[in-house]
């Protein structure tokens, strides 16, 4: 039976572990595989959907560890062993936190480099990618987008002194794939709004901003009616999503294996979007998103035949 838990978990689990013990507390017959997830819907969905195929394909429940902060956090935890696997993991995101190195712009390989480095450092596997990624983007309006003919960012460079670009705050003074090297990439906008990201869809919208920084697999940008541009400069790194494992669960727990590799590839950037619209903006239950995923391909009607 899966139990969600909230940030705070990993503190008990820490007292837990310094040896007191609470009446009552006897070991069950079955492990429970701890998994962890960021404060995002996107996250969360995936860690509902693993939590899912997990407890149907193994004889191991499952606890959702989620709200965590960052990837940071989720690192910590799985190297502290109070998470077994974390849901969303970024190569972009990993590269410059938990393996402290340079941002790389091969998404080929980013991933090769993660994959390698998770396994030799911390005896880790960082699985193939779901197939989409939550990266920096530059958007514009459909409408502004069609009326001008606009697929790539480099499109925009003829406009781009009259243009209004609204950012996330912590962007326009980021090192490395921030603003100033943005500009070294492609060009200036006229005017750079610095704003909350969240609100920089409606920005755009709204007619307020003509360009805004967005994130790829962001519902807004479908409940907003946005388009996503091309880095045709390959300017951002990437941030494709795979979940991690701690190779002892791997060990005891092989179908997990599988089940990694039967989503790898499965979720497009677009599907993503169309997920994290469904919770952010239809509010629905992450885990009721992760069940309508699932049946919408068939995993059910599947695992049924298959005799699981």
């Amino acid at each position: 039976m899966k139990k969600t838990l909230y940030k705070g978990r990993i503190i008990l689990l820490l007292v837990l572990l310094t040896g007191c013990s609470l009446p009552g507390l006897a070991s069950t017959t079955k492990d429970t595989i701890e998994i962890g997830a960021l404060g995002t819907s996107e996250s969360q969905i995936i860690a509902e959907i693993l939590s899912i195929m997990i407890e149907r394909e193994t004889d191991a429940d499952t606890d959702l560890v989620t709200h965590l902060g960052s990837s940071i956090v989720q690192h910590q935890g799985m190297t502290r062993g109070d998470l077994d696997i974390t849901s969303t993991r970024y190569t972009g995101t990993d590269l410059s936190g938990a393996l402290g190195m340079d941002p790389i712009t091969d998404s080929d390989k980013a991933l090769n480099i993660v994959e390698r480095e998770f396994q030799e450092r911390f005896d880790q596997t960082w699985a193939n990618t779901y197939g989409f990624e939550n990266s920096y983007s530059v958007a514009v309006t459909k409408e502004f987008a069609e009326k001008n003919n606009i697929e790539t960012v480099s499109d925009l460079e003829p406009y781009a002194d009259e243009l209004r670009f609204g950012v996330d705050n912590a962007w326009i003074n980021r090192e490395g794939d921030g603003y100033d090297g943005f500009q070294e990439t492609y060009f200036s906008f006229g005017e750079v709004y610095p704003m909350n990201v969240g609100l920089v869809y409606q920005a755009a919208a709204s007619g307020y901003m003509d360009v805004v920084l967005a994130y790829s697999s962001d519902g807004r940008i479908k409940e907003f009616d946005l388009k996503v541009l091309e880095d045709d400069g390959r300017f951002f790194p990437p941030y494709d999503a795979s979940p991690v494992i701690a190779n002892e669960v791997l060990e005891k727990y092989p179908e997990i294996k599988d089940i990694t590799e039967r989503l790898a590839g499965q979720i497009s950037t677009e599907n993503m979007q169309e997920l994290n619209y469904n919770a952010d903006v239809e509010l629905m239950n992450p885990r009721k998103v992760a069940i309508q995923f699932l049946e919408n391909h068939n995993y059910f009607e599947d695992i049924e035949k298959g005799g699981n």
